[in-house]
């Protein structure tokens, strides 16, 4: 198996003058399920090289045994600095692309062309497609071969409302990942705040938050049989 993962390069959460970037749990869960099942990851993002993780989600209150493993990998570590540009990147040779959260994809990956032409590749060619969290905002340009919007008349999820809200970035953000898959014609689902919550939709994984990261890579696994 050899699964695409694609992180964000932004950096900044809006004019707040606080960093962000990828949440690192929403990294470090799905890529030792993958890595644990054999598979054989490649890392990409906008930039390239190193991608930047949120602070918030790298301290002392956040951790968990998957990030505890990544802070010990020095594999992994190295492999994560060293990122490929994502427009270098095509869909040829993979089995599955998986887009980790954090607030970062909000102002990048959700507008980026290379991006959005991965996706409707992977979407097209019947493989499968992941994202966990704020990560489905990447989804807010992406079309079918039916000229649809790609999450049109189909089950999602996301960071929610509810969930924004409480972490006080409502205003901060430039949309909102549940407002965004609503008016793209998802049919969008939750489960409670904080909760591990995973929709299947075909080939199309979501996840709503963090907790939901390890669930949403094994769907994702469980499609590639």
């Amino acid at each position: 198996m050899k699964i695409l993962m694609v992180l964000t390069s932004h950096d900044q959460l809006g004019d707040t003058g606080h960093k962000t970037g990828f949440w690192l749990e929403e990294f470090a869960a799905p890529y030792y399920v993958f890595k644990d099942a054999g598979a054989e990851i490649t890392l990409a993002s906008p930039k390239g090289g190193q991608p930047p993780i949120d602070p918030k989600s790298d301290g002392d209150d956040a951790q968990t045994d998957d990030t505890r493993r990544f802070k010990g990998d020095k594999d992994a570590q190295q492999h994560l600095a060293s990122t490929v540009k994502l427009a270098d990147v095509t869909e040829d040779g993979f089995d599955a692309i998986f887009y980790p959260g954090g607030h970062g994809p909000l102002w990048d990956l959700a507008e980026d062309a290379d991006s959005k032409r991965l996706i409707e590749g992977f979407a097209a060619a019947g493989r499968p497609v992941g994202a966990v969290c704020h990560a489905p905002a990447v989804f807010r340009h992406t079309h079918g071969s039916d000229g649809n919007p790609l999450v049109s008349g189909r089950r999602v999820t996301g960071f929610t409302n509810s969930e924004e809200e409480a972490v006080d970035l409502t205003n901060v953000v430039p949309f909102l990942v549940e407002d965004m898959l609503r008016a793209n014609g998802g049919q969008f689902e939750r489960g409670d705040d904080w909760a591990d919550f995973v929709l299947r939709d075909g080939k199309l994984v979501t996840g709503q938050n963090p907790a939901s990261s390890a669930s949403a890579a094994k769907e994702l696994l469980a499609l590639l049989g």
